[in-house]
Parts: C-alpha cells; structure tokens; sequence
C-alpha cells in the first residue's frame, strides 16, 4: 500500500507524521511524505534523513490557519496533486482541511489535530469572530469532501462535530503513540514544560507566574520569551529535549486547549509525574494517571507542584502511573488503527 501523507514542521504534526510513518513502514506501507509550512530547520531535515519514509516533498508556504493564507492554500494544493500524480497513492491522508476538497484519485482520509474554531474557543472564551468566516467554510468544505475523518481524541471528534456540521463521512477516534525510549537513570528535582511559549493554549505563562512559589527549579523549552522565574531554554534538539524527559521528575502542562498532547504522551514514556490542565482531551487520554488543575488557577497549580515535591512517595506513584498509561498508546497501535482505517476505504474503486 502507498499513502501520500502531509504534515507541517510548526508543531506536534512533524513528530505525528514520522512516528506513523515509521509504524507503518513496519507493516509494509511505503509513506510518501508532502510537508508544508515553515521552513524546515537543519534538525527536522536530520529527522527526516533518517526516518523510513519512501519519499519526501518539501514546501514552504503559508498553513490555512494563519494570517490570509488562501493564494499559499491554492498553490500547495496544485503542487499536492501533481506529487499525488507522480506517486500514485492508494490513499490520501491529510493533516489539515482545506485540500481535501481537491480532485483527487484516491481516497482522502481527513486527521483534525486542531482547529481555529475549537482553539478560541477554549483559549479565548469566546466564539471566533467574523475574520474567521472564511477558514470555517474551508474547513466545512474539507470536511464534505473526505471520505474519512479521524480525530486522536473523543473530545476533538466531538468538537469538530459541533463547530462544523455532522459530515456524511464516516468518523472515529485513533489515539497519538510514541515509539520513544528515553536513557534509564534517576531523576531530577526540576520540573519540565515544553511547548510553543507564543500559544495561548499551552498556558506556558502559568508556569512562570507560579516558579517563584515552587522549591524546584522550572525549565521550559520551547520558542519564544516566557519571563517570570522560569529557566528558559529556547528551542532544544530532539536528543537534547530527550534527555530533558529523562531526566525531570514532574513534566507540567496546564493546557488550555490540548486535542492529545504528545509531549504530555513523550513524558509519561519518560516517567515524569503529570501535572495536566483539567480539560475533556486530556482527561480522556490520561484518566487516573496525572494530576489535574484548571489551567487558569495559579494557585491550584502551584499547590499541585509543591505536593509532588514535597511527597517522593506520591511522586513516583503518579510517574508510575503516568508509564503504564503512556505504554497504552504506541506508535504500532496507532498504525493498526490506520491500517483498519484505511482497510474501510473504498480502495478498489479508486483504483479502477
């Protein structure tokens, strides 16, 4: 089997794309791999050199959720279907909308990772305005046209469904995996965030703001100025952010807004107690194995931190639990849920 995959190198759908296309490569699926977006840095291109996928295409353009993106949208649409075209996949998987409204040869399956309207939602309070009335026809249309649409949460599925319409597709539900190892080794007294330091929904300010009340140190990587009394270490490596899992004690990321979160995912591999924003996604995916707090309560987020600290026995009960949960989503369970995705998929009639 052939599957044009796409993905973008902004956030968690890099690490997505090449962990499924890895799994997949196990289960004898060449991954033709269309990346848009930012411009990859020299570490993705690394990544990607190494990884098993069959064939990679770069763009660099702007993605539908950004800032008029819709001349960038058209044109990678075109240059996706000539790739399509020079492949020939027997399926389309989508990391994004608006291209699956595009004539294509095969069938289209849509994964919503996020969305704007879902987004401001949970950052902002509110409905998204007016200004947004184009990217939700978009979306709406990209969603009419799939022949599949796939979310890694209950709660995203149901979210989409809201926002945009029931669709005549077919929907469900195949969770994120990780195939990473981490070195063994003791762990630390600090306490790790990571994210996009610019995006709301990650709520990285929270940590700033309660550091100075916290007895460990707290270091966050990730892009962009978080101030307060946090260690700020900019953007990190893949090896060097590995380490980082290996070593924290207690990850902490009280989310606003988080459809899976797979850094929460790379750090209960690690062994990391969680401390999670109390939010519908998250809940879903880590039951009793993290320790919640609502995203806008510095205070409850402090206490939560400093209870960890302050209690070993606790703390490694709730990484323990973190560990055995994580095992749960595997990057092969995730490919055998594409893989009977994709078996549902009318194959033979877009191959004819």
């Amino acid at each position: 089997m052939r599957v044009l995959l796409t993905a973008d190198g902004a956030g968690g759908v890099w690490t997505y794309a090449l962990e499924l296309a890895e799994a997949l490569a196990d289960e004898r699926v060449e991954v033709t791999l269309a990346v848009m977006g930012p411009a990859l840095r020299p570490d993705q291109h690394q990544e990607l050199q190494a990884s098993r996928v069959r064939d990679a295409h770069v763009r660099e353009c702007a993605l539908e959720w950004m800032d008029e993106p819709w001349h960038d949208v058209q044109q990678a649409g075109e240059w996706l279907l000539d790739v399509a075209d020079r492949t020939a996949p027997d399926v389309v998987h989508l990391s994004g909308y608006a291209h699956a409204a595009l004539s294509w040869r095969a069938p289209v399956v849509v994964v919503a990772h996020s969305d704007v309207l879902s987004w401001h939602e949970a950052v902002r309070g509110a409905p998204a305005g007016a200004e947004w009335s184009r990217y939700r026809s978009v979306v709406a249309a990209g969603l009419a046209a799939a022949d599949l649409l796939v979310a890694p949460t209950q709660a995203m599925l149901d979210a989409l469904l809201r926002l945009y319409g029931p669709t005549a597709c077919p929907a469900r539900v195949v969770p994120n995996g990780s195939s990473r190892r981490f070195p063994a080794g003791p762990k630390q007294p600090f306490v790790l965030g990571a994210g996009r330091i610019w995006d709301e929904a990650k709520n990285v300010q929270a940590l700033a703001r309660v550091a100075p009340r916290v007895e460990w140190p707290v270091l966050v990587a990730g892009d962009g100025d978080v101030g307060g009394g946090v260690h700020a270490l900019g953007r990190v490596s893949r090896n060097e952010m590995d380490g980082l899992f290996a070593e924290a004690a207690i990850f902490a990321e009280p989310a606003r807004y988080e459809p899976f979160g797979l850094a929460a995912l790379e750090a209960g591999v690690a062994g990391c107690a969680l401390v999670l924003g109390d939010i519908p996604s998250l809940r879903e995916v880590w039951g009793d194995a993290a320790v919640f707090v609502a995203p806008d309560d510095d205070d409850e987020l402090a206490a939560a931190l400093r209870s960890l600290i302050a209690h070993p026995r606790r703390r490694r009960d709730y990484a323990e639990r973190a560990r055995a949960r994580a095992r749960q989503y595997t990057s092969q369970r995730m490919a055998r849920g594409y893989l009977d995705a994709y078996a549902a998929l009318p194959l033979q009639e877009a191959a004819a």
